[in-house]
């Protein structure tokens, strides 16, 4: 318990931003799973939030230059790709029948785990500043 005293707040929020990523990672694989990938924008996602949860552990462990330019990149990426997915949920939950009636945000692409995403990754690009 006494190795977590003195850690300070860009560290935890780098591991926490990580791990938030990894289990956020299970989910949207989850979910495009279920829609069988068929836009290619789907592997963004799934393949981008493990990579930048390994890179942001890694910065955790040991604080690098490169890892905090690798976690940088990661981090920006996942921000484009967050913004990206919320434009093709709203997409998709719009050529639904119906629009963007209740049952269809139910049931379609949830629109604001693109989002969650995004912030997230501003909060990641925070911690590497503070």
């Amino acid at each position: 318990m006494d190795r977590w005293l003195g850690w300070p707040v860009d560290r935890i929020l780098i591991l926490f931003t990580s791990l938030a990523f990894a289990l956020i990672a299970i989910q949207v694989t989850l979910f495009h799973y279920r829609q069988n990938f068929r836009h290619y924008a789907m592997w963004g996602p799934v393949i981008g939030l493990p990579v930048a949860a390994l890179i942001g552990l890694a910065l955790t462990i040991r604080d690098a230059p490169i890892w905090r330019w690798l976690f940088f990149i990661a981090l920006t990426g996942e921000m484009l790709s967050g913004l990206m997915g919320f434009y093709f949920h709203a997409k998709g939950i719009s050529q639904r029948v119906g629009g963007w009636g209740v049952n269809n945000v139910l049931v379609g692409p949830p629109p604001v785990l693109p989002i969650v995403v995004s912030a997230l990754s501003l909060l990641g690009l925070l911690a590497l500043y503070l």
